[in-house]
């Protein structure tokens, strides 16, 4: 005789993990996600609300035009056609709107994902242009060149936070060094 152990309460059979659920972490579904996004809960909301009163809408329409057919008097035909026909036409419509508004929400909060990635891509494109831009063909690290700020007799690096705003920097060749060698030093902060 064989016994078969029955999986715990939300386990699948032979897993035995529980099934995930809204509020815990790593679950995409349920109420959860919507907490902190204030632009998905408008969608979603805009969206369930124009769900239920359109075809409401087109269920009051039928039902005024039930009534007043089935009445033989007139009076009775212009309360059903007031209630049923233009209540009706106004929850229809409220819930058309309703529905562009949620697709309108929707393309905002796209857009919006959208600019948030593009802006992260340039951000890296021009992290990796300027660290490029700072190594020439031959692999040498510009910034780390030894240069002199005008007439100057300090050595500094070309990307040195003293020399940062100045234009007129010139680079130290080894025959410029070795000649002006007892006049130069090197920067403290730098220290080429």
């Amino acid at each position: 005789m064989t016994t078969m152990s029955t999986p715990a309460s939300g386990a699948r059979m032979g897993s035995g993990t529980a099934l995930p659920r809204a509020g815990r972490g790593g679950s995409a579904t349920g109420a959860a996600p919507l907490k902190n996004n204030n632009y998905q809960l408008l969608q979603v909301v805009l969206f369930w609300a124009g769900a239920i009163l359109l075809p409401l809408g087109l269920v009051v329409i039928v039902l005024g035009w039930y009534g007043a057919a089935n009445t033989p008097y007139q009076y009775d035909q212009l309360s059903y056609l007031v209630s049923g026909g233009l209540l009706g036409l106004g929850l229809t419509f409220v819930g058309g709107f309703l529905y562009f508004g949620a697709w309108l929400a929707r393309i905002a909060d796209d857009g919006r994902e959208s600019s948030k990635r593009l802006a992260d891509t340039l951000l890296v494109l021009a992290d990796v242009t300027s660290r490029s831009a700072a190594v020439n063909d031959q692999g040498v690290d510009t910034s780390a060149l030894p240069v002199t700020a005008g007439e100057g007799t300090t050595i500094h690096r070309r990307d040195c936070a003293l020399i940062a705003h100045r234009q007129d920097l010139h680079p130290v060749g080894e025959a410029e060094a070795q000649g002006r060698a007892a006049q130069l030093t090197t920067c403290r902060v730098c220290k080429p």
